[in-house]
């Protein structure tokens, strides 16, 4: 009986390719996301029956599942928050984000950013997506939910929600904290009394 090969043998195809400016690498006819740090660099692919894998020196730096479409662009959108977040302007421009599935608390949460603290909101909500890259969806869902629901619709009350969620202990925002940082502030002018005289004048009546 014949040894063993001294290497695995990957039952799939191989082939190289070069990630575009976009975090893009082709095999065959369809592109395939790879984290934005490897944007302008050589990688190779291994496409199997099911999933595309992509890697770089001795890592796995990307994995999809295979489509057998012609042109097709196949995007995992929690690679792209770190790009958007440096041209916050392309928000809304931005393909891996328009149709990424995400619940829709998570676009609720971003009408409130951007209406409390407009442009500084949007850039929150991407932070807020930036927390998938450490932990689940599942996880980082309920603390929006939990967020939206206690009125504290910011990254740090997201944050520290979904660490709670994770480690299980019940949350406990510094809603003064937040309330002194996000809610704008009503300016009350003294009243005097000329102001009250002209009111019972009787120019006023």
């Amino acid at each position: 009986m014949a040894e063993l090969p001294p290497a695995p043998f990957y039952a799939c195809d191989q082939a190289s390719g070069r990630v575009s400016s976009q975090a893009l690498v082709r095999y065959k006819t369809n592109d395939y996301s790879v984290p934005v740090v490897y944007g302008h660099r050589d990688v190779r692919l291994r496409g199997y029956v099911d999933k595309v894998a992509i890697g770089r020196g001795g890592d796995l730096i990307a994995r999809h599942p295979r489509s057998y479409e012609r042109e097709d662009v196949v995007f995992d959108p929690v690679r792209y928050p770190p790009l958007i977040e440096q041209k916050i302007n392309a928000f809304d421009q931005a393909a891996p984000l328009l149709d990424c599935g995400l619940p829709p608390e998570f676009e609720t949460l971003r009408r409130q950013m951007e209406a409390r603290i407009r442009k500084a909101g949007r850039r929150e909500f991407i932070q807020v997506l930036r927390l998938l890259e450490a932990f689940g969806l599942d996880d980082l869902h309920a603390a929006v939910k939990t967020a939206l629901r206690m009125g504290a619709v910011s990254f740090d009350a997201v944050k520290h929600l979904v660490l709670c969620q994770v480690e299980r202990r019940p949350p406990k925002p510094d809603l003064d904290l937040y309330l002194c940082l996000y809610l704008p502030r009503a300016d009350v002018g003294t009243t005097s009394a000329a102001s009250y005289m002209c009111l019972v004048s009787e120019d006023a009546r």
